[in-house]
């Protein structure tokens, strides 16, 4: 333990607590970050744009209880938002974090996000995306379907083929791309990131419950979103301009209730559709943390917050991100 406790002195500090959707992280995040000397770096896909509160479940100015939060509001919901855009605006996060001293915490439900920080995984230089390879690709795909662009990343890299899923178009196109620029399978590029370790300090927790209360928590969420008023808002976002195929529009609640917006069906059978969604999610998202290593699991079923939050920082000394 010694060893561990040296080898976490000699880097910098970084905490983390994520979760399924609806599991709590929100409160306990700002109980966190104070006893940390903390500030938040929030690692969601949907509340760092504007206009986007209720469907969100976006941290009220008054919940923050005086702690800074980063990577909120930050975005418009016309522009697109993606992990490597994510991870370039939390090393700017972190950098003016530890430049006053404190410690950064990360909060939020997209795995993805946090593995790109945690292990500051290496995405290579982006590449613009109206080059004329790319856009061949994506006219050949409008004409033979998107099985066989799928079909053609299945013989050049088949582990990628099937990571992915064939509707899921941009990824496919752009393991396409990375493989024909490199001549290397993207899926081992990211098979040899994901084994890389921490540069970091870092307590990664993640908290849990019961299956039966947690999604019970996800329909009176849903429930009490629309009494708020989220079918308003993604009207409102419409009004705006906001189209489905913009990457705040895929968002839960916002994509099911456009849909109903625009016709496709009742505002009920929406509904029905966003809690039947979001329980998929975080079945999902439970399934991605548990392959992460060296996870803290915290399952708040017949816990206190308090007794929580005791364990927390017990495992926050034990790696040195709390004196």
């Amino acid at each position: 333990m010694d060893e561990k406790k040296s080898d976490c002195r000699q880097k910098k500090p970084l905490a983390v607590l994520a979760g399924p959707t609806a599991v709590g992280k929100t409160h306990l995040s700002i109980r966190l970050a104070k006893a940390l000397n903390g500030e938040i770096i929030s690692a969601d896909s949907m509340q760092v744009y504007r206009h986007m509160d209720i469907g969100s479940a976006k941290i009220s100015p008054a919940e923050t209880e005086g702690v800074p939060h980063h990577l909120i509001d930050a975005l418009e919901p016309k522009e697109s938002f993606h992990v490597v855009k994510f991870q370039q605006l939390a090393k700017q996060a972190l950098e003016g974090i530890y430049a006053r001293g404190r410690v950064p915490l990360l909060v939020g439900g997209t795995g993805f996000y946090i593995q790109a920080v945690v292990r500051d995984i290496a995405f290579g230089e982006e590449r613009p995306q109206e080059n004329g390879w790319r856009q061949e690709m994506e006219r050949l795909a409008k004409e033979n379907g998107a099985q066989w662009l799928h079909a053609q990343l299945a013989a050049a890299d088949p582990e990628s083929a099937r990571q992915i899923h064939p509707n899921n178009q941009k990824r496919v196109l752009r393991a396409l791309e990375f493989y024909r620029e490199t001549g290397t399978p993207i899926s081992a590029h990211n098979q040899e990131q994901k084994e890389k370790s921490s540069p970091y300090a870092c307590a990664y927790f993640v908290l849990t419950d019961d299956r039966a209360a947690l999604y019970e928590r996800i329909e009176q969420r849903v429930d009490q979103m629309m009494a708020d008023g989220l079918l308003e808002e993604v009207r409102a976002l419409k009004d705006r301009g906001c189209a489905r195929d913009m990457t705040s529009m895929q968002g839960l609640g916002y994509r099911e209730l456009l849909a109903h917006l625009e016709g496709a069906y009742s505002l009920s059978e929406a509904v029905r559709l966003i809690k039947r969604n979001t329980r998929h999610f975080a079945k999902r998202q439970l399934t991605w943390f548990k392959r992460e290593p060296d996870v803290i699991w915290v399952n708040r079923a017949n816990q206190s917050e308090s007794e929580i939050l005791e364990y927390m920082l017990e495992q926050c000394r034990e790696r040195v991100i709390l004196q």
